[in-house]
């Protein structure tokens, strides 16, 4: 069976990311390990991992376990707020990298804005750093809002290449996606079909469409944001959804159905936010 290659965008700074990729929250280091490989395997070309799911050394294994040149993947990770500063952040990077056994990370976020503890601005100075010292690829902010994003490039005039948000049809996030494409900030969904409970899955538009293409409901939510051009990093260790997941390149939705699955935003108060909570 063929494996798919998911398109890539061209990152602000010049990287070239994959638009779809492998989310590996929860999982612990041995399953990180396998599904990584399994996925890259699959042709997923894009790990996403964190200093906070204690799994960035599985990943690294699974990516070497893979065979797949190192330079062919695109591999990122996020740090905690205990790492907001210059040089915090290139600690942060350094560890990162010692636990994922890799050279470089192609993307390195600030995982949450954290703005009670008052340092995103000075993190994003250090990501900065990073870039211009070739460390990193890419340079990114994981649940910023506009208003973040807004005082980042006041104070420093950097744009980060991408802005990782919660994004799902119930959490459709409009407002910060048009403030994204304003400033060339690429979106990248997480939780993209809606988190642990799965409900939109189960939406009867969602079934009906799944229905009509002769697809999964999870694949069509993942062509939702395709279709809106988006970026997006669902998680599965199961290996017939890892593919399925991968596999919505070959279809389209029409204008009309696109706004149907939107109809079912709840709001940004549906999702995490991020004034409130952070690590």
């Amino acid at each position: 069976m063929r494996s798919t290659i998911a398109p890539t965008v061209t990152l602000l700074h010049g990287s070239a990311m994959p638009r779809l990729g492998l989310g590996t929250w929860p999982m612990d280091d041995a399953a990180a390990e396998t599904t990584v490989a399994a996925a890259i395997e699959l042709g997923y070309r894009l790990v996403d991992t964190a200093e906070n799911y204690g799994n960035e050394r599985g990943v690294g294994r699974g990516v070497k376990a893979s065979g797949v040149p190192r330079e062919e993947l695109f591999v990122t990770t996020k740090f905690n707020k205990r790492w907001h500063g210059v040089e915090l952040a290139a600690e942060a990077c350094e560890r990162s990298l010692d636990r994922l056994g890799l050279d470089y990370v192609d993307l390195l976020l600030i995982h949450w804005p954290n703005p009670g503890h008052d340092r995103y601005v000075e993190a994003v100075r250090g990501l900065a750093r990073l870039l211009e010292d070739g460390r990193l690829r890419a340079i990114g902010t994981s649940n910023f809002k506009p208003a973040h994003l807004d005082r980042v490039i006041a104070e420093t005039g950097i744009v980060p290449d991408v802005n990782q948000i919660q994004l799902s049809p119930t959490v459709t996030r409009e407002s910060a996606r048009a403030y994204h494409a304003e400033h060339g900030i690429v979106t990248q969904s997480w939780s993209p079909i809606g988190g642990q409970s799965n409900d939109v899955l189960r939406e009867p538009v969602v079934v009906e469409l799944a229905e009509r293409y002769g697809r999964t409901p999870a694949q069509i939510v993942l062509r939702w944001h395709m279709e809106l051009g988006l970026t997006a990093v669902p998680k599965s260790s199961d290996p017939v959804r890892l593919r399925q997941n991968l596999d919505v390149f070959d279809f389209a939705l029409t204008t009309g159905e696109v706004a149907a699955i939107s109809a079912l935003d709840q709001g940004d108060a549906a999702g995490a936010d991020s004034d409130a909570f952070g690590h």
